[in-house]
């Protein structure tokens, strides 16, 4: 099998826009899971960012060497859509509540300041 390689620059920027540690999402993911009733969501209805935060955390579990081409589309989609919602600066800011929400369901809490 070939070796999958992800850029320095891909894995640098993933683990920059990906600013909640695993424990952080992990516990997001359960929440975002639960029904507005308290119930656990069916698998059928899913939304599609918390599949793909699912993805993240496993991917954040995940060695570099150990990256698939599936875990590099990820961190590509990830990034891209962390930036094109916040921009390049990832200074702490609130904004729509629901954008915040969509965005920690992919590891990025906007109100978390940038690492030094």
């Amino acid at each position: 099998m070939a070796e999958s390689r992800v850029s320095d620059d891909l894995w640098q920027e993933f683990h920059t826009v990906v600013n909640m540690t695993s424990r952080e999402l992990s516990e997001w993911l359960r929440t975002e899971a639960t029904g507005e009733q308290g119930q656990v969501l069916s698998p059928d209805a899913t939304p599609p960012e918390l599949e793909l935060g699912e993805h993240v955390l496993a991917i954040l579990g995940k060695r570099r060497t150990d990256l698939t081409p599936e875990d590099i589309d990820t961190m590509t989609t990830v990034v891209d859509q962390v930036r094109t919602l916040r921009g390049d600066e990832l200074e702490p800011e609130a904004g729509d509540d629901d954008v915040r929400r969509l965005l920690m369901s992919f590891g990025h809490d906007p109100l978390k300041p940038p690492e030094a």
